[in-house]
């Protein structure tokens, strides 16, 4: 079976169980600060799992794109990605556990679909702790469908609970499907979990029965949840009996590129098939990021930081196969012709992402060269002086402000004779993610904190803030990313220019204005081509006849969205804009207050 099949027998299984199939969302999160990108299928979803009522019902599906990059080192092994397709159902309030299980068991069991052999199925199920009870529910399920006791496993919090991206939203109990691969177990311990490969995690049910507060408190959801997810690749590569996720029509075109311009092969030894998996995945991840509705670039900051790093890493381990400068414009067309026909922005975008791409591999091509220039000048003082031990600071200043990798420092080094102080390193190294960690949680964009009333005032008032500026600046003014939690809001927009005093007037007087005007706000549920006739603002990626809401505010503004409002603009208070800046290369950034 191959991809384009399993997304669409998916897709028609949860359909014919009174499903809504929905378009899968943007790459960066819109309803959850707390993340960089969108790393699960809930992300999209977060408002109508805390209570929204979605427009195309309580049970829906679908296919979505994430990225995540917390595993970025394990990339190279048989099966992390740092971008995936994961398809899911959802339960909003609908039906729980009984049904979700029953339904996991029958997509991958019955020979009309996955058709694994049900004696290859093993469990997980969380074991409870002094807070939450163990799931004795799930275990009685499984139990009815034919799981015998020994392949049904209880774990801990930290296996089989499903907590949210950040600090607090919806979260629960889990239950984690694995295929027996057929590989010996490891030891006593072995379990479906384990890292020794005997176990393949192949879908995952999330029952979403609890609010995470920012206290730590787990409040029960005034609705039970079910979010459910299968990795595509991973369930092609088992259904296609390959060892790896590299292995499968996904990737094979990519590879192909990569093997004939270094003359090698994926299997030649252990390093070059890391290298060449690192490379694949990095590129292919890197092209959907360009390529996302919301256009990321590289930068020093955020989401463009997670694509320079990606595109830095693909360069280095290029390096290390032998390839030229330049490589990265054949791979992004490989990935682009393997998947625009399930991802059609990736072909409207090619040049743009090609183009991003080269120059970015262009400028670390530079950096490398400065980095051995600064290298070459430590090596000749510590010969000169007889030391025999780079300290760690200063290979993390090269790595640091030259970009210059620690595995290129180790190997020059290592040449002449010389050792790295790697535990210093290590230790400058740390320090710096935690700087990082703390400022990127600043610059983090993607939407509402919470469903407070004070952050449903400020997220009605972008949409004023939001007309305001195409009023004033031009229909251009499109809305890239927000931030908003109970104190302020964070706008960013598309123009190149710093807007001028005036029209920083102008615009909060248009906001104020239509405040005062006291404008009643209403919403309904069309189809997007019905509110793209209509006039309404969004970005229009869903698929043809989809139903979404539209917010109209008076004879003001009318948007897309799927956020909470007020009834009313009266009850907003004064709009202030606080501040007015550059975000990136030709988007501006607006922090305003409600006073």
């Amino acid at each position: 079976m191959k991809a384009d099949e399993l997304r669409q027998m998916y897709l028609d299984f949860f359909k014919s169980k009174g499903h809504a199939v929905i378009s899968g969302s943007s790459l960066i999160p819109q309803n959850d600060p707390t993340v960089l990108f969108t790393t699960a299928g809930m992300h999209p979803l977060v408002p109508y799992l805390l209570g929204e009522k979605h427009p195309a019902g309580t049970r829906l599906c679908d296919c979505q794109k994430c990225i995540r990059t917390g595993d970025i080192d394990s990339v190279g092994d048989r099966s992390h990605l740092t971008f995936f397709e994961m398809l899911g159902n959802w339960s909003l309030g609908d039906y729980f556990k009984e049904e979700a299980i029953a339904w996991s068991h029958e997509f991958l069991t019955s020979k009309a679909y996955l058709g694994f052999d049900p004696a290859a199925l093993s469990v997980t199920v969380f074991e409870g702790n002094a807070h939450i009870p163990k799931d004795d529910t799930s275990i009685a399920i499984w139990r009815k469908l034919g799981i015998p006791e020994s392949r049904i496993f209880a774990l801990p919090m930290k296996d089989n609970w499903w907590g949210p991206a950040g600090k607090t939203g919806p979260c629960g109990p889990d239950t984690e499907m694995f295929v027996d691969t057929g590989k010996d177990a490891c030891g006593a311990d072995c379990r479906p979990g384990c890292s020794c490969g005997k176990y393949f995690e192949i879908w995952n049910d999330v029952f979403m029965q609890y609010n995470k507060q920012d206290d730590g408190a787990y409040v029960p959801l005034a609705q039970h949840n079910v979010d459910t997810g299968m990795g595509v690749e991973r369930t092609i590569a088992m259904l296609q009996g390959k060892r790896s996720v590299y292995e499968t029509e996904l990737f094979a075109s990519v590879i192909e590129v990569i093997s004939a311009a270094s003359g090698k092969t994926m299997t030649d030894d252990p390093e070059t098939t890391k290298a060449f998996r690192v490379v694949a995945d990095h590129i292919r991840s890197s092209v959907f990021i360009l390529g996302d509705e919301q256009g990321i670039s590289p930068s020093n900051l955020g989401q463009g930081y997670v694509l320079r790093r990606l595109i830095r890493r693909s360069v280095r381990y290029a390096k290390q196969l032998g390839l030229q400068p330049g490589f990265s414009r054949a791979l992004a067309g490989a990935v682009i012709d393997g998947y625009q026909h399930v991802y059609p922005e990736l072909g409207a975008r090619r040049e743009t992402i090609t183009t991003e791409l080269s120059q970015e591999e262009e400028k670390f091509e530079k950096t490398l060269s400065r980095g051995m220039a600064e290298l070459d000048k430590v090596i000749g003082k510590m010969l000169e002086f007889g030391q025999a031990q780079l300290p760690g600071k200063v290979a993390f200043r090269l790595y640091d402000t030259c970009g210059f990798p620690l595995e290129f420092t180790e190997e020059i080094c290592s040449e002449k004779g010389l050792l790295i102080d790697r535990a210093g390193f290590e230790d400058a190294f740390d320090k710096h993610k935690e700087v990082s960690k703390a400022s990127a949680e600043k610059a983090f964009k993607g939407g509402l904190a919470d469903n407070s009333e004070m952050t449903t005032r400020l997220h009605t008032a972008t949409h004023l803030l939001h007309k305001a500026l195409q009023t004033v600046l031009g229909e251009h003014a499109r809305q890239k990313g927000s931030n908003i939690t109970s104190e302020r809001l964070r706008f960013d927009f598309t123009h190149t220019d710093k807007m001028t005093p005036e029209q920083i007037t102008q615009v909060e007087t248009m906001v104020n204005d239509a405040i005062r005007a006291d404008y009643p706000v209403t919403v309904e549920t069309m189809t997007i081509e019905e509110a793209r006739e209509r006039g309404a603002t969004a970005l229009f990626t869903g698929k043809y006849g989809e139903q979404v809401k539209v917010y109209t505010v008076g004879d003001f503004s009318m948007e897309v969205c799927g956020g909470p409002h007020v009834l009313r603009t009266g009850e907003l208070g004064h709009f202030k804009i606080q501040k007015e800046e550059s975000s990136s290369a030709g988007v501006r950034r607006i922090r305003a207050v409600l006073e």
